[in-house]
């Protein structure tokens, strides 16, 4: 079954062109969704946090003390990257597991952030960037997160520039207001249908 990656810099619209992906019957497997979920389920990744980021990473009641780790990893570029080569991996089996229970669907998607930073556009057969200018992502994400301008540019300092992954990709579409979006997408659907796997 042919594996389609879409990422895009924070307030891109990855999520949304995902979603717009999922009305055409195609499933969609949520990267950063099933991190947080197996984050308190993997009893390996979980281990594997509490050795490296101490006990207190996880309450009395298994949930994760995300206040704890943020404190350690987002202002530790090491650090990040010790969490990263923790979690990035049971994501990889967790996508493994999911598109393998997938039998009847024409392809799949994976939905993530850190894509390529990741690799794990490798296990992917082909990759989708979605793209919209630097000033028209900050403005996004300030009215859905309301989150200051620092913040939102530290948490892109984190990804691969725009220029660099659109190099990377094999499809981009453009979610800058100046062509639908919805056209893009059925492009690439009809692209993807017609390509054996």
């Amino acid at each position: 079954m042919l594996k389609v990656g879409i990422t895009g810099n924070i307030g891109s619209g990855k999520t949304t062109v995902s979603k717009l992906f999922e009305l055409l019957g195609v499933p969609v497997f949520y990267a950063d969704d099933a991190a947080k979920n197996i984050m308190v389920t993997d009893a390996i990744l979980i281990a594997e946090i509490k050795t490296a980021f101490g006990e207190q990473s996880y309450f009395d009641d298994g949930t994760l003390n995300r206040k704890h780790i943020a404190g350690i990893v987002f202002n530790d570029a090491a650090q990040l990257a010790k969490l990263n080569s923790l979690t990035h991996p049971a994501v990889f089996r967790a996508f493994d597991d999911w598109s393998a229970q997938i039998t009847r669907a024409p392809y799949v998607i994976k939905e993530a952030a850190l894509l390529f930073e990741s690799s794990s556009f490798k296990m992917c057969d082909k990759s989708i960037m979605v793209t919209a200018p630097f000033e028209m992502r900050i403005q996004r994400v300030i009215q859905r997160d309301q989150l200051d301008r620092a913040e939102i540019e530290k948490r892109e300092a984190r990804q691969f520039t725009e220029e660099r992954k659109v190099e990377m990709a094999d499809y981009v579409i453009k979610n800058d207001e100046t062509e639908l979006v919805i056209p893009q997408v059925l492009e690439l659907h009809r692209k993807f249908l017609t390509i054996d796997k």
